[in-house]
């Protein structure tokens, strides 16, 4: 590999910004759990998230092109949008009101996985190596054994927020692969996706719900859900793994969500009350091994090492 200007080399680089969106990811499911579980409607959250994030990325975007929505085109920025937006939350916390945390820390990063190399090798000719299908499959597997005796909890109705989860997984591989897709820049698609779902889903809440749900919780505990919802999901997140796309592609990159039921796990451990099993231990040394068959290109004998990304087909 040739490092670069930094000294690091882009598939280190890429794995370090798909690593801090995991930690954060896994933060947001654990707190987005701890919030529904507490009475806070999924509608709450995402108002949470887009009033900060959006506002927070307002003073950039319009200082970058806002008549063209930072160069990226309205067109395409309302599907960011209706991917990475509003309906991905509501969607995403509304499994959570039919399913425990261990189904959505599993079935939703589960779903973005294979959908973000599947739809990589389809739209981006992205090649499926046998290295990327073993680390999958190893994933999947490990994903099982996270999920352990938790995805028999939960009776019929978990099928309704396996549903959701599955559903919203999807939509952000789509989001990755068309980002990669359309060349689109972390930071813009952040600020675009935050600025316009600020702009037509704030007006709607205050207006149909109000904020008098947010309002009754404690101090302490409204601050928490605004930085870890509106903050780092929102924005830090968002534009993390978007760089983590642009230096590995989506299909590389979409195989970090992948850890994200450990990190929603152990956060959890002191929000929810929810213990890991052995077997669930297990299961994310299953899955970290996955993972790391998936970023290099070959299995030689002896210590592996990763290399170059994929030069970027758009």
């Amino acid at each position: 590999m040739h490092p670069t200007q930094s000294g690091m080399p882009p598939a280190i680089r890429g794995a370090l910004w798909g690593l801090t969106a995991v930690m954060i990811w896994g933060c947001y499911l654990a707190f987005t759990r701890a919030g529904v579980s507490g009475g806070q409607a999924p509608a709450d959250l995402a108002f949470l998230r887009f009033a900060t994030a959006g506002l927070m990325l307002l003073p950039w975007l319009l200082r970058h092109a806002p008549l063209r929505a930072a160069g990226i085109g309205w067109r395409r920025a309302l599907v960011l949008t209706l991917l990475a937006g509003p309906p991905f939350i509501l969607v995403g916390a509304a499994g959570f009101q039919f399913a425990p945390l261990a189904h959505g820390a599993v079935v939703q990063p589960a779903s973005l996985t294979l959908g973000g190399v599947l739809l990589g090798a389809w739209v981006l000719k992205d090649r499926l190596t046998r290295n990327r299908v073993l680390g999958v499959a190893l994933i999947v597997a490990g994903l099982g054994c996270v999920a352990g005796p938790g995805l028999l909890l939960g009776g019929p109705t978990a099928l309704i927020g396996d549903a959701l989860f599955a559903t919203a997984g999807l939509m952000w591989a789509v989001f990755a692969v068309l980002q990669r897709r359309w060349s689109v820049e972390p930071l813009a698609a952040t600020a675009v996706v935050s600025v316009l779902s600020l702009i037509v889903y704030a007006p709607a809440y205050l207006v149909l719900r109000g904020p008098a749900a947010l309002l009754t919780l404690p101090a302490g505990t409204l601050a928490m859900q605004i930085i870890v919802q509106g903050v780092l999901s929102g924005v830090v997140a968002v534009f993390a793994f978007g760089r983590a796309v642009q230096l590995l592609g989506p299909a590389r990159a979409a195989v970090f969500p992948a850890l994200v039921p450990g990190v929603a796990i152990l956060i959890g451990i002191p929000i929810t009350g929810e213990l890991p099993l052995a077997v669930q231990v297990s299961g994310l040394v299953i899955v970290t091994l996955g993972l790391l068959i998936t970023q290099i290109r070959h299995l030689p004998r002896g210590v592996t090492a990763l290399r170059r990304p994929l030069p970027n087909p758009a």
